[in-house]
């Protein structure tokens, strides 16, 4: 069964506005509350579960959904909790995550728990890329960016871990 996308013709500018100011919401909120601050260097430091309602918006919603969910989310988690620094790095990285885990989810053919695992990997690569040379902008330092990797990559993981077995089974619901 094929998720209705908010592009779709079948769904009405309403619901596409209410879902993706949901996501939004959702993104937030676990990107806000359900934080651990790691003691170790660099940014990398704060592992949230914000990726997980990124990427469902992503696999039941498609690109735009998963762009937005990501890009404002956590682009206002940044905005209000002190990290307005970030905010312009993040609305692109993590909305590029979303926008490029989408469409895979929605082009790609094969076995959807094989294509979401790889959406999940692209998106990993994309925030541990674009997150290394946004603190390179930041601090111009070629080394200490280096820290935040591992802590990236917990992100990632961890809400694919969670995401990918679920995800077929609530596009089923729409």
């Amino acid at each position: 069964m094929n998720a209705v996308y908010p592009t779709s013709p079948s769904m009405s500018k309403t619901k596409t506005l209410v879902i993706n100011a949901l996501f939004i919401a959702l993104t937030l909120v676990a990107t806000m509350f359900i934080n651990i601050k790691l003691p170790i260097m660099g940014n990398g430091g704060l592992i949230h579960l914000g990726n997980v309602p990124l990427f469902i918006a992503a696999f039941v919603f498609g690109r735009k959904t998963g762009a937005i969910a990501g890009a404002f989310g956590m682009g206002l988690f940044d905005l209000i909790s002190g990290w307005a620094v970030w905010a312009p790095f993040t609305f692109i990285i993590v909305g590029l995550m979303g926008y490029l885990a989408g469409l895979m989810a929605e082009k790609m053919p094969g076995k959807k728990v094989i294509v979401y695992s790889l959406a999940v990997i692209v998106a990993m690569l994309i925030k541990i890329v674009g997150y290394y040379f946004a603190e390179v902008v930041l601090y111009g330092n070629w080394i200490q960016p280096f820290g935040s990797i591992p802590g990236n990559i917990m992100q990632v993981v961890l809400a694919g871990l969670i995401v990918i077995p679920l995800a077929g089974r609530i596009k089923k619901l729409f």
